[in-house]
């Protein structure tokens, strides 16, 4: 589907770069940047936004389920915060921290 009729942008598109290991775009702009073009006039941002979302959503779902971490993570809780809610630090690798 076209999602940016100035560009002419798909859905795939945006898909693609998203979840290219060697690009890691968190707005539009840098999606656009990352297909070498720029917002012309913007009305598709929300849209890139929303796909990117659920792109990332289930990269991320993925990733955890084979994460030890995660699986740790699962099995303990954490009785010094009232919330109950995971407060750990976040690891970076070192591709995502450059």
């Amino acid at each position: 589907m076209i999602v940016c009729s100035c560009n002419v942008l798909t859905d795939h598109d945006v898909r693609n770069v998203v979840t290219r290991p060697t690009d890691f775009p968190r707005t539009a702009g840098q999606v656009y940047g990352c297909l070498g073009c720029s917002a012309e006039c913007g009305r598709c941002a929300r849209t890139i936004k929303k796909i990117m979302d659920e792109a990332l959503g289930a990269c991320a779902k993925a990733c955890c389920a084979g994460c030890p971490h995660s699986q740790q993570h699962a099995e303990h809780a954490h009785p010094d915060h009232a919330d109950g809610e995971h407060h750990h630090p976040v690891i970076l690798t070192a591709q995502a921290a450059a």
